[in-house]
């Protein structure tokens, strides 16, 4: 074994532990042997702050205190980077799933053969080296592309992410547009945590939601007897916020008579509650998000230009989700990173073949839909490695296919085919241009198609695209 890892034996057998640690010791390697759950943690807490962290340890099922499962599960919360082989002697198969599902890289049963701890350690350091790498990665990714929780290396993700730095300490009113779910909200959280408003309040509001009858109650509040049904004062949304930021989504589904006081309270900062006369002045950063194009709705004289004016200062256009492809994998490592502490659980990343799976999927829900797939594949799945069997079957069958032909095809009659048959045109037409327009250089146009070089290949095999051919012809 080449590796020497820094390894800790817990089990209440003295004899078992340390006759395990002197076999790691005589293989080269640092092992250290400790009898008990407090042991265990204050050995590692210890390591760790002398900066020589354990990467390996060895755990028995069967401890006094907490348990050997529960202590395993203390361990993938609070020493995420470590692997962990579970002992026992009494092997179950249940045991054994548990175990692995709670986090451990392997599950050895007593008495244990030295060839037996040899594999088993090899298979844990190359757990601990994975973990290390994407916690690296990770730490790389969001300092290079993060914001807040936003995450994203498009170029027009960038260029909001500067937007975002530019307008978070004024009070300018800032619009934003895009399809729903493409994560307006986030930006609108990320504004104001940037803003010297952070720690005041931060309200949201999906005006969409909201019947048009009962809106101005929850912008502006009501008295008591305002109208059947107020039984009490309550406070609006904007005096909520006041001292803070109030984000407004849906704005394009008010209706002309809330448009008409919203530009009141946008120009002045005052507004009166519903049923009262009593004017109330407000400091609020207010955005405003719409999932329709409001210049034509302004055109068709469903919407108030002048208020229109008055909250386009600042716009952020949301690009959809399938026009960032690149953008997919961060963000599926980001919620699948969120879902693995949500769930007490270890993940080392997802297979090569469900990430392009996942490149290749149109997303109608946009990110929020990726987040609800990555959620659904963590829950789901039994190993720690997330493959296409995890995904849901419209990510694995490809992104909206019927849609897909109708855009490619949308005078041509329906000729009887298996859908994977009828994928094939369009793919490969695609992936022909993609070719040709980087001179059929395949590392980069494997790069620009999300996908890796062996994908790529793979793909122009099964599609009969022949460079040789090509090249001849051209």
């Amino acid at each position: 074994m080449g590796q020497k890892a820094h390894i800790l034996i817990i089990d209440d057998d003295p004899i078992v532990a340390d006759s395990i640690a002197e076999f790691f010791r005589s293989e080269g390697h640092a092992a250290v042997s400790v009898y008990s759950p407090s042991e265990a943690l204050s050995e590692l807490d210890r390591a760790a702050t002398s900066g020589k962290a354990y990467q390996v340890a060895m755990c028995d099922i069967n401890l006094p205190e907490i348990g050997g499962l529960e202590l395993l599960r203390e361990l993938v919360k609070s020493h995420n980077q470590l692997s962990v082989i579970m002992l026992t002697g009494y092997g179950t198969v249940e045991s054994a799933v548990q175990a692995l599902r709670s986090g451990a890289v392997d599950f050895l049963t007593k008495p244990i053969v030295d060839e037996e701890l040899r594999i088993s350690l090899e298979r844990a350091i190359r757990q601990h080296e994975l973990k290390r790498e994407n916690s690296t990665m990770k730490s790389r990714l969001e300092h290079s592309f993060g914001l807040g929780n936003m995450v994203g290396s498009d170029h027009r993700m960038q260029k909001i992410y500067e937007t975002v730095h530019a307008v978070a300490s004024s009070r300018t009113t800032v619009l934003m547009s895009g399809e729903s779910g493409v994560g307006k909200s986030m930006i609108a959280k990320a504004i104001h945590q940037e803003s010297n408003r952070s720690a005041e309040p931060y309200v949201e509001l999906a005006c969409g939601s909201i019947p048009e009858t009962l809106l101005e109650s929850e912008l502006f509040g009501h008295v008591k007897g305002a109208f059947t049904g107020a039984h009490a004062d309550k406070v609006g949304k904007f005096l909520a916020a006041d001292g803070g930021t109030l984000f407004l989504d849906e704005i394009n589904s008010a209706s002309p008579a809330m448009q008409l006081k919203l530009l009141r309270v946008l120009q002045e900062r005052k507004f009166e509650p519903v049923g009262s006369n009593e004017t109330i002045e407000v400091d609020v950063r207010v955005i405003l998000a719409s999932n329709q194009d409001l210049e034509s709705l302004v055109a068709k004289g469903e919407f108030r230009q002048d208020l229109y004016y008055r909250i386009n200062v600042v716009k952020i256009e949301m690009p959809p989700l399938r026009d960032r492809v690149s953008d997919i994998p961060i963000l599926a490592q980001h919620f699948l990173d969120a879902q693995a502490h949500e769930l007490g659980r270890q993940f080392t990343g997802f297979s090569n073949e469900a990430i392009d799976a996942l490149r290749r999927y149109a997303y109608p829900g946009n990110v929020r839909e990726l987040g609800n797939i990555i959620e659904r594949a963590a829950v789901l799945s039994r190993n720690q490695t997330i493959g296409i069997e995890d995904l849901p079957t419209q990510v694995c069958d490809g992104s909206d296919p019927v849609l897909m032909l109708q855009e490619t095809a949308p005078d041509e009659d329906w000729v009887p085919m298996t859908l994977s048959d009828a994928m094939m045109h369009p793919e490969r037409a695609f992936i022909l241009k993609a070719l040709e327009a980087n001179e059929w250089n395949r590392q980069k146009t494997a790069e620009i198609l999300g996908i890796n070089r062996t994908t790529l290949y793979k793909k122009m095999k099964q599609l009969g695209i022949d460079p040789e051919e090509h090249a001849q012809a051209g």
